[in-house]
């Protein structure tokens, strides 16, 4: 039997450094590979000329720098968002989202292959849960990402100057959200290790205050960030203001109904002297009314907390609709009365499925 390699995104810089030492090499250039990787976007051993060639094919039989190919890729005719099929080694496949803000390019990455949650809007959830991803299968999906604005800059016209140093790069990565398919504090321990590993500054280098974790509500994952101090952003996904109704859409608040998670959430802004966002799914007729913005404004009131309101997007198996402009800018208004500050998501990528609760792979 073949054993596969171990993924080089697998490694934390320590880590790392640690493995080239073992082999009696110096940990200088354990720094100069994570460089080459993280800084300069090169995928071959063999491209790397201040990296001794001994050391180099010893990388090569035993780390592998592969990302999941491409199997099958989207662009919407919003021209600002791109989906990507990923197949895993085993066979399993994942998707992945470039979005385009003004000013900011935005990864969509997956922590699991399929989720275990079910909400019933959301296509994964009806996908059921495969496995969870490795560090490295996460922290790969951001480095494909990032492969692609590189070719975007070297694809791009360059002004006609005499240079003395490399064109700068046009768009970089800014902001991540751990928003795609699975349940990321289902997977808390790979999530953190890939989010310690993007953070690395001399790496990546995504500032933790532009990487945000979206939670269905796992309660032992939201005071475990808040005792460990975890500096990212923390979004839980609301979606209604009672446990009757919020249970109907999201059935794990079964097992962590809904006055638990609000003492974890105040427990979690205490701890971390930081705001907590919401997420609110506006389904037309259903959460969307006068009456349920009071009552998450009541839910919510005092607590340090933004409310993301989200137009439902479409799925096959759930017949919902979204809520209208106008419904969305009133739920607004009452919110502003308690004293909540809210935002209506702009929808990107709804035409090929790339939308927030859309992403599956059966196709």
């Amino acid at each position: 039997m073949v054993v596969p390699l171990r993924s080089f995104h697998d490694f934390t810089r320590d880590e790392l450094s640690a493995l080239v030492a073992s082999w009696n090499f110096s940990p200088v250039h354990a720094a100069r590979l994570w460089s080459y990787v993280y800084n300069d976007g090169v995928r071959r051993w063999a491209d790397m000329p201040e990296v001794p060639a001994r050391l180099c094919g010893r990388l090569e039989a035993e780390i592998s720098l592969a990302l999941p190919p491409v199997t099958a890729e989207a662009h919407s005719t919003d021209g600002f968002t791109r989906k990507y099929l990923l197949a895993l080694g085993d066979g399993r496949r994942i998707e992945t989202v470039l979005m385009r803000f003004t000013g900011r390019v935005t990864a969509c990455i997956s922590s699991q292959a399929g989720c275990a949650m079910g909400c019933v809007f959301c296509a994964t959830g009806q996908m059921g849960f495969a496995r969870h991803l490795t560090p490295g299968e996460i922290v790969a999906q951001v480095m494909h990402i990032d492969g692609v604005l590189r070719k975007s800059d070297r694809d791009a016209p360059q002004a006609k100057s005499v240079r003395t140093s490399p064109p700068a790069r046009h768009e970089r990565l800014r902001n991540i959200v751990l928003m795609g398919m699975g349940e990321p504090l289902h997977n808390y321990e790979a999530v953190m290790r890939a989010v310690d590993i993007l953070r690395d500054q001399n790496g990546p280098a995504i500032g933790a205050k532009h990487i945000t974790l979206s939670t269905v509500g796992v309660i032992p994952g939201i005071v475990r960030l808040a005792d460990e101090a975890r500096p990212i952003q923390l979004a839980v996904s609301l979606h209604a203001a009672t446990q009757a109704e919020r249970a109907a859409l999201v059935p794990v608040a079964q097992r962590w109904p809904l006055d638990a998670l609000m003492d974890a959430c105040r427990y979690y802004v205490g701890k971390q002297q930081r705001r907590i966002f919401f997420e609110w799914t506006l389904i037309a007729g259903r959460n969307d009314t006068t009456e349920q913005a009071h009552a998450v404004g009541r839910l919510l009131r005092g607590l340090q907390a933004q409310v993301n309101l989200i137009p439902l997007n479409p799925t096959r198996n759930y017949d919902g609709a979204p809520t209208d402009h106008g419904t969305a800018r009133r739920f607004q208004e009452i919110l502003t009365g308690y004293g909540l500050p809210s935002t209506v998501r702009q929808r990107r990528g709804i035409d090929i499925a790339a939308g927030c609760g859309q992403l599956a792979t059966a196709r």
